[in-house]
């Protein structure tokens, strides 16, 4: 798939801090560092209710992406939409046993909580 710059393409199998968040920030900037600039492949797994493809980012040198950001401890395994995924699964669980990014804090709150909280909050 042939993408402009200005897509959005959301990352298949993870989801990462919002902005926002704890961590946000340092997870932007991760992927960043790893993709901007780059011309990468992208590999389409779905379509969301937005319409953005959602989809495996693979870079220059090969590395996949998603799962860089997973291995960094940026991002949660999103087991609701990747349950077969057992890199992602294992992945998440080898940057909690190290502590890498995200599993700093001991009780890190993943995006999808806090995105209901703060639908919740402003209404």
């Amino acid at each position: 798939m042939s993408a402009s710059p200005r897509e959005r393409i959301r990352l298949w199998g993870i989801d990462a801090p919002e902005s926002k968040q704890a961590f946000g920030t340092r997870a932007k900037q991760f992927t960043g560092d790893l993709a901007f600039g780059q011309t990468v492949t992208v590999r389409v797994r779905d379509i969301d209710r937005y319409k953005r493809a959602v989809a495996e980012i693979i870079l220059p040198n090969g590395r996949n992406l998603n799962r860089e950001i997973v291995r960094a401890g940026f991002a949660w395994w999103y087991e609701t939409y990747a349950r077969r995924e057992t890199v992602l699964r294992d992945l998440q669980s080898e940057a909690q046993g190290a502590k890498r990014g995200l599993w700093a804090d001991p009780k890190p709150a993943p995006p999808w909580e806090w995105r209901r909280k703060t639908t919740t909050a402003r209404e």
